[in-house]
């Protein structure tokens, strides 16, 4: 198999975790807001091809509207593409979503992308008067209706939880190209055959365990785009990492803080709380790239040839690092760890 290089995509994904500070105090949620924003810019200025900013409405994140966030980084970018990772569609509204995402499209100048999630956490669906029992159909109906929204300039929809349009036109329009969707997939087939029927683009999010045993959700993505007579598009993983001179001083970031944000997620999900075997798995053959230059890029590398893909994000800052650490694993991604996955891949392919 022959990878062309030039054609990956590189990305840079955070929840917005609230960052600690070197002495152990955490940061206001207006210090983190603005550190992101910085974050964005070093990004855009180390030529990262993608920022994907989560949404959750949790204590240990301080990103809630993406969007705005987003919007602020499109006035001081130029090149960067701009996304979610995810909007929580079930727990939104379809049409102000897509009047939010034309906005950000038109003061970036066509850099806006849209990452469409059913909810890994659920405490927006209360939050906005939503039922729980009611989380598949949400999700079904609404991404139904965003479909339209995107794909027609008028639309006539008659909604069961949403409302209904009559030859309706939503404004502002996204001019001279169609919004770039992706749906993130946590390893439902469900959701990849969703992605599959309404063309869209597959982000897989890796948490835990190997890689390569998404491959076959991959293939289950490839044959349905020719049921439903849709095309292949971007696939791509997003994974936690961390980036640092060495692999121990990696190691060492990531058990303290990797774990103490899967711990604080497992208590609401009923996981048991992370081993070290656990973390040493997930950073030796699992879905952590925590380590040295050399050790990120050569996993790195593995994944992109394994799967076949042509995007990988980074999430970073997992669990509130150090803004220092956060700056590093940036500039460490960006400068060394990017060219280097190249490489490898490229001497793969001579071989």
């Amino acid at each position: 198999m022959t990878i062309d290089t030039d054609k990956l995509e590189f990305g840079l994904d955070t929840f917005g975790d609230v960052a600690f500070n070197d002495d152990g105090s955490k940061m206001t949620y207006r210090q983190s807001l603005q550190n992101i924003l910085k974050e964005g810019q070093l990004a855009d200025k180390l030529g990262i091809d993608v920022f994907a900013l989560g949404e959750h409405h949790r204590e240990e994140y301080s990103i809630s509207s993406p969007e705005i966030m987003l919007s602020a980084l499109a006035s001081t970018t130029k090149n960067i593409k701009l996304s979610t990772a995810v909007t929580v569609l079930s727990s939104d509204d379809p049409v102000r979503v897509y009047e939010r995402f034309a906005t950000l499209d038109g003061i970036s100048n066509g850099r806006a992308q849209i990452m469409l999630g059913r909810g890994s956490f659920t405490e927006s669906f209360p939050l906005f008067g939503y039922d729980l029992a009611d989380y598949n159909e949400l999700f079904e109906e609404k991404i139904a209706l965003f479909n339209e929204l995107i794909t027609k300039d008028k639309v006539t929809w008659s909604g069961q939880k949403t409302q209904s349009l009559a030859n309706q036109t939503v404004y502002p329009r996204i001019e001279q190209h169609q919004l770039p969707v992706f749906v993130g997939i946590g390893g439902t087939p469900e959701s990849v055959l969703r992605t599959a029927k309404y063309d869209y683009n597959m982000m897989i999010a890796i948490i835990s365990g190997e890689a390569i045993r998404f491959e076959q959700y991959i293939e289950l993505y490839k044959n349905a785009t020719k049921e439903y007579g849709a095309k292949v598009r971007q696939i791509g993983v997003h994974s936690h990492g961390i980036i640092t001179e060495t692999d121990q001083e990696a190691y060492d970031i990531g058990w303290k803080y990797i774990k103490q944000s899967m711990d604080k997620v497992g208590l609401d999900r009923g996981w048991p709380q992370m081993t070290k075997s656990r973390y040493d798995f997930e950073v030796g053959q699992g879905a952590y790239y925590v380590g040295s230059i050399e050790t990120v890029a050569q996993k790195i590398a593995q994944t992109i040839s394994e799967l076949d893909i042509s995007r990988f994000d980074l999430v970073y800052g997992t669990g509130g690092q150090t803004e220092s650490t956060r700056i590093k694993t940036i500039e460490l991604y960006a400068t060394k760890v990017i060219p280097r996955v190249k490489e490898i891949l490229e001497s793969e392919d001579d071989e």
